[in-house]
């Protein structure tokens, strides 16, 4: 008779062996994980490939708005005419970092976790990679008629001499092989596609290259941009660039003292045909020292052909007009007299530039407004730029007078006019027409203030200074990844057997192929292999 389940066993008093009892709904109780359990599964998770690729996928989505934005360390100048067009969307772009998308900590977080989450995923696959690499070819399936690639045939040749066959032609093949006797049958097992592992450790290997490539050139180099007139100098010091932005390990003080001036400038546009105004080519010359009291010699900066100097690279990546004004305050003193660079705002070089002097008196005068190299009228008269060569140089300008805010000591952009405490020259801007000056004209402002003359007009060179230590990192990890990849796609990973047994007075012969990838064709490579031990019977 059977005890009755439902019966308590009595337990000696002060013990007691009975379960919990089950929570409401008789789910079990999962326990919680500790913490160095948690830190273990949260390694995992960071450390597994499908993380990995997420994380791959986040820093190519991440480094988009780099590309569609303009970025201070590429171009200040495209970052100011952002600002001054969308002055809406300017604080919350400064916020979160988009016009130094690289260096912000959202993508430089991405970057890391990829890096930690690579390292993850390649250290434990190398040390299984090392230990197939070393493993001999698997032993053959007792049944090899099972695979899907199999052929078997008899023959009066001795099965030794069979299996010797095999295995040279195998070998001839760059198989690993592995012959042995099971029984009273001869087996040769052997396997290729061994380098296909290699690839995939390449491939990520070499995406770390490039992570830690890219991480070396912003630690210890530097980017900076500098706009220079045509026919005067530059010194290779942080005072001269109009931006200058050092990696977090990088000396100033190891700055070459390198200069140079910029001679001359060309630059030839296309007048005929679908793309008129698209630059045919540009360079500037340039009479360089390497080092204070060196003699000079020539360069021709040209796009893509920059100057090396002590490992500092020194580009052209644009160029743009500078018109030459003299403004007299209302003493009739000279306030100011020289090129002024006017940023491009569009294709045919419409540019805004601001002219400001500090000097005049009784006020301060300062003006803002736009550059037309080939000055026109649209039907509503409004005022554009044909063509952006300098065919028919037009200057408008709005000016002001009052406290320019230079006194204060807050440093202020050369390319902003803070109207904080200006007020409008009388006749220009507002309901009136700004000023407009061709070359050579001077106008009078109101009130006795002064005037302003448009001179003469002289180009200028936009130019990207850099040193970027350790470049070619990324470059070689680039092309490994490319071979890496290549490897890993092309190469299949196969295992072959061939059994040998006497039977019957004769030579049975067993060959049969399995690949450990999709996509390839073991019934040709065996249908090849069978014919070629045929053909050596023959022979």
């Amino acid at each position: 008779m059977k005890p009755r389940s439902d019966l308590a066993v009595a337990e000696p008093t002060g013990t007691s062996t009975a379960a919990p009892p089950p929570p409401a709904g008789g789910e079990p109780v999962v326990p919680a994980l500790k913490p160095v359990e948690f830190a273990r599964w949260i390694w995992r998770q960071l450390c597994s490939m499908r993380t990995a690729l997420v994380l791959l996928f986040l820093l190519a989505v991440a480094a988009i708005p780099g590309s569609l934005i303009p970025q201070e360390r590429v171009d200040p100048s495209a970052v100011f005419a952002f600002r001054h067009d969308h002055p809406g969307l300017t604080p919350l772009f400064d916020r979160v970092g988009m016009f130094n998308v690289y260096s912000s900590p959202w993508f430089s977080a991405v970057y890391l976790l990829l890096m930690i989450s690579l390292l993850g995923c390649i250290i434990p696959r190398l040390q299984h990679y090392a230990r197939a690499w070393r493993a001999r070819p698997p032993r053959a399936p007792r049944n090899l008629s099972r695979l899907s690639a199999y052929e078997t045939w008899a023959t009066d040749r001795p099965a030794a001499e069979v299996a010797a066959a095999a295995a040279g032609l195998l070998r001839s093949r760059r198989h690993r092989v592995d012959a042995y006797a099971s029984g009273a049958d001869q087996v040769v097992a052997a396997e290729k596609g061994y380098l296909r592992e290699a690839g995939n450790l390449l491939f990520h290997c070499a995406v770390v290259a490039v992570l830690v490539g890219f991480a070396v050139t912003s630690l210890f180099g530097f980017k900076a941009s500098v706009a220079v007139v045509s026919g005067q100098g530059f010194s290779d010091t942080p005072t001269q660039f109009d931006d200058f932005t050092p990696g977090g390990w990088y000396n100033i003080d190891n700055l070459p003292p390198f200069t140079f001036k910029v001679t001359d400038f060309h630059v030839a546009y296309k007048r005929t045909g679908g793309d008129v105004g698209m630059p045919l080519y540009f360079n500037a010359g340039l009479a360089v020292r390497s080092h204070p009291g060196a003699t000079p010699y020539r360069y021709l900066l040209r796009v893509n052909h920059p100057l090396q100097v002590d490992g500092v690279a020194v580009y052209l990546v644009g160029h743009g007009y500078a018109p030459v004004v003299t403004v007299r305050d209302g003493h009739g003193n000279v306030a100011f007299s020289g090129p002024v660079v006017f940023l491009p705002q569009d294709g045919t070089f419409t540019s805004y530039g601001v002219v400001k002097a500090p000097d005049a008196k009784p006020d301060q005068l300062g003006f803002e407004g736009y550059f037309f190299p080939t000055g026109a009228l649209t039907p509503t008269g409004q005022p554009f730029s044909a063509f952006p060569g300098p065919d028919n140089p037009i200057l408008t300008l709005v000016g002001y007078h009052g406290n320019l805010g230079l006194d204060s000591g807050a440093p202020q952009s050369v390319y902003v006019l803070d109207k904080t405490h200006l007020k409008r020259i009388p006749g220009t801007g507002s309901s009136a027409r700004p000023l407009a000056l061709r070359i050579g004209q001077t106008v009078k402002l109101a009130d006795g203030m002064g005037s302003i003359r448009f001179d003469g007009l002289k180009p200028w060179v936009k130019l990207q200074v850099n040193k970027q230590p350790g470049k070619l990192i990324p470059l070689v990890g680039v092309l490994a990844a490319l071979v890496g990849l290549l490897g890993s796609l092309f190469i299949r990973p196969r295992r072959t057997w061939v059994r040998v047994r006497e039977s019957e007075g004769r030579t049975l012969v067993e060959v049969a192929a399995l690949d450990r990838v999709g996509g390839g064709d073991p019934e040709s490579h065996v249908r090849a292999l069978s014919g070629a031990l045929r053909e050596k019977e023959q022979a």
